[in-house]
C-alpha cells in the first residue's frame, strides 16, 4: 500500500508542477543541458552539433522534424508507436494526446504531414496507450468507459485535406479504462492491462483475440498477481527449455515483476515473482532480443531514494528463477518512464534527461553504457514527469518518434 501512495504522490506531482516548479534545475549534471531558448523556434532539421540542436542538448542524435501540441489541438502527450505501410513503404507516428490520437506521415522528415485525430471515446485523459497489428492499431486510455479502440491505418494512405477528425472502425468494451495495451504479433493476442482494480481480472490482464482485427474477441484474462501497470508477452525462444515457444507474460506489477505462461488461455499459470530493493514503482520493461535479459524502469525510486536514473536488469536464463544480473544508473537523477530494445541499443525515455540510447552488446559482462542522447526538455534533468515520454525507436529508415508530454512529437535521428 506504501508504494501505491508513492505512485500517488507521484501523480500529484505531476499535476501540481510547472515546467519551473523543480527549482534552479542544478542537479550536478548541467553540462548536459542546452542553452534556454524558444523551443518553437526549432522545427525542422536541426543537426547536432557540439553538443546541441537549437535549443535542446545532444550527443550523436540529429532533431529532422517536431510538431507542437498546439498543433494537433490538445494539451498533453502521453504514449507513441510506429507504423510503415507495407505497401508503400511509408512511415506514421501514432501519438497519443490527452484529447485523442494523432496520425503524422513522417516519411518525408522535411514535411511532417498531419493527417488528423481519432478524438477519445469518451473524456479527456492524460493516459493513452497504442499499439499496432496486422495494420489496425489498437488504443487504450485511462478516461472512464473508453473501451479500446481499433483504427485501420491503411485509411491513411489517402487522406485528402489534413487534418482530419477520424472515427474508429470498432470499438471492443469487454472493459472501460486501461492504462496500456500490449500486443504479441506472433499469435494475434492483444492484452489490455492496468484495467479497473476489482474487474473480473482485479486490473491484471485482459485476452483479447485480435486477429480478425474488426471484431475483437474476449479469451479470458489474468489476475492471479493484480494490478498490472504495463507488460510485454512474447512468444519465448530464449535460453530456457522448459519454456521454448511457449506464449509468456511478464508484468510490472507495481511492486513486483510476474511471470507468467499464458499460452492456454483458459488456464494461465504464474512461473515467477521477482521483487527487488528500493522499489519505488514497477513501472515498465523489455526483454533483450534473445530473451535472456529482461530490462526494467521504476518510475518513482529517483524520486523516493535519490538515485540517478536506475535500469535494472535481470538474468532471465531460468524463467523460474530470475535474478538481478546488473543495475545501471544513469548520468542525470531524471525519472525514467519506458524502454525498448532494438538489438545492441536500449532506448530510454527518461522524462526531463530526454532519451538515452544505452549500449548493451556486453550485458552479459555487466558493461552498459550511454552512447548518446537527445534531450527534448532544455529545462533541468530533475526528477519528475515533465518532458520525454515514451520513444519508438523501430523504423527500417533509423527515424526515430519520440513523444514529449510538454511539448508534443519529435522525431530524430542518429547522425551521420
Amino acid at each position: 500500500m506504501k508504494r501505491f501512495f508513492a505512485f500517488l504522490f507521484g501523480i500529484f506531482l505531476f499535476f501540481g508542477c510547472s515546467n519551473d516548479d523543480n527549482g534552479s534545475g542544478d542537479d550536478g549534471n548541467m553540462d548536459n543541458q542546452a542553452p534556454q531558448g524558444n523551443i518553437d523556434d526549432t522545427v525542422g532539421f536541426t543537426p547536432c552539433e557540439n553538443g546541441t540542436a537549437g535549443p535542446f542538448a545532444c550527443d550523436g542524435y540529429d532533431l529532422l522534424g517536431r510538431i507542437s501540441l498546439s498543433d494537433f489541438g490538445a494539451n498533453s502527450g502521453n504514449d507513441i508507436w510506429g507504423w510503415t505501410d507495407s505497401s508503400t513503404g511509408k512511415e506514421y507516428a501514432l501519438m497519443g494526446l490527452d484529447n485523442g490520437t494523432a496520425f503524422v506521415d513522417i516519411s518525408d522528415a522535411e514535411n511532417l504531414i498531419y493527417l488528423g485525430k481519432l478524438p477519445t471515446t469518451t473524456v479527456a485523459s492524460i493516459w493513452r496507450d497504442v499499439k499496432v497489428f496486422n495494420d489496425h492499431a489498437f488504443i487504450v486510455s485511462e478516461a472512464n468507459g473508453h473501451g479500446m479502440q481499433v483504427f485501420d491505418l491503411t485509411r491513411l494512405r489517402n487522406v485528402a485535406n489534413p487534418p482530419q477528425t477520424f472515427d474508429e472502425d470498432a470499438i471492443y468494451t469487454g472493459f472501460g479504462n486501461a492504462h496500456n495495451v500490449v500486443i504479441n504479433e506472433d499469435t494475434g493476442f492483444a492484452y489490455p492491462v492496468g484495467t479497473a482494480r476489482d474487474d473480473a481480472f482485479n486490473g491484471g490482464a485482459h485476452f483479447v483475440d485480435v486477429q480478425d482485427s474488426k471484431s475483437p474477441v474476449p479469451a479470458g484474462g489474468y489476475g492471479a498477481n493484480g494490478y498490472s501497470h504495463d507488460a510485454q508477452v512474447v512468444t519465448y525462444n530464449g535460453p530456457d527449455p522448459d519454456y521454448s515457444g511457449r506464449e509468456i507474460y511478464i508484468g510490472a506489477n507495481e511492486n513486483r515483476i510476474i511471470v507468467a505462461d499464458v499460452t492456454d488461455k483458459a488456464n494461465p499459470s504464474e512461473i515467477a515473482t521477482i521483487q527487488y530493493s528500493n522499489i519505488g514503482y514497477t513501472h515498465q520493461g523489455w526483454f533483450t532480443e534473445d530473451h535472456t535479459y529482461f530490462i526494467l524502469g521504476d518510475e518513482t525510486d529517483e524520486i523516493n531514494f535519490g538515485f540517478q536514473s536506475r535500469t535494472l536488469i535481470f538474468d532471465f536464463t531460468d524463467l523460474d528463477e530470475p535474478v538481478l544480473h546488473h543495475t545501471y544508473l544513469g548520468p542525470t537523477s531524471a525519472t525514467d518512464h519506458n524502454g525498448y530494445v532494438k538489438g545492441d541499443q536500449f532506448f530510454l525515455a527518461n522524462y526531463t534527461a530526454g532519451i538515452r540510447v544505452l549500449d548493451i552488446s556486453d550485458i552479459a559482462n555487466k558493461n552498459v553504457f550511454e552512447e548518446g542522447f537527445f534531450d527534448t526538455y532544455p529545462e533541468n534533468d530533475t526528477p519528475g514527469f515533465d518532458g520525454v515520454w515514451s520513444v519508438y525507436p523501430y523504423f527500417e529508415s533509423g527515424k526515430i518518434v519520440v513523444s514529449d508530454t510538454n511539448s508534443g512529437l519529435f522525431v530524430i535521428r542518429k547522425s551521420d
